[in-house]
């Protein structure tokens, strides 16, 4: 678990970013180091890389653990208690003063490993929202609402749901904020730049030129 952790702290947004010459994700748009705010950056390379390696981040704890945890008496429990601890992590990075994401792609890469027909069914909602709406904390929330929900109704109550369960409340949490946009209709949509945190907003005058 504190392997996990540690691999889940290794923020890639902001890594990536770096790497790539970018600016630091936490300096604009929502300031929220992740896939959908380096997008916002009009990269799109380093938004699917981050995306990539925060889901690995997820995932890889996980199958390690399938893969050699038998042969040391470590089970389900173990997997799924993997898979949170990279979440957790990825929330609180002990390498960027505990000021993490949101977590979404890195809870989507642990389920995918944990449960990969619960993961599809995961993203498949995520997406579905996503290209309806064009919100990614709407279809964030919607899949993390689900996701506990499908694997109590089909794979019964178990380490995953508790994790999955986990994991669902602390996304929803982490999103506190863009729930409150959402309701006054000031959440950025998908590919959308955003202004620099403290920078002035357009008149609405100069919106509708």
């Amino acid at each position: 678990m504190l392997a996990s952790y540690l691999l889940g702290s290794l923020s890639f947004a902001v890594i990536v970013s770096r790497l790539m010459g970018l600016s630091d994700p936490r300096s604009y748009g929502s300031g929220n180091p992740g896939a959908t705010n380096v997008l916002r950056s009009g990269n799109k390379l380093a938004a699917v890389l981050t995306l990539l390696f925060d889901a690995l981040k997820g995932a890889v704890p996980v199958l390690l653990v399938q893969q050699f945890g038998g042969a040391h008496g470590l089970g389900e429990a173990t997997a799924a208690a993997a898979g949170l601890a990279a979440f957790l992590g990825h929330l609180w990075p002990v390498f960027f003063r505990f000021q993490g994401g949101k977590g979404v792609a890195t809870a989507a890469g642990a389920i995918l490993a944990l449960n990969p027909w619960l993961g599809l069914a995961t993203l498949a909602t995520w997406l579905i929202i996503a290209v309806f709406f064009r919100y990614s904390s709407l279809a964030a929330l919607v899949a993390a609402v689900f996701a506990p929900f499908y694997q109590l109704l089909i794979w019964g109550l178990g380490p995953t749901a508790l994790a999955v369960g986990a994991m669902g409340l602390l996304l929803i949490w982490r999103h506190a904020g863009n729930i409150e946009k959402l309701l006054k209709g000031t959440e950025s949509r998908i590919g959308q730049k955003a202004a620099r945190p403290g920078a002035p907003s357009p008149s609405p005058r100069s919106r509708t030129r």
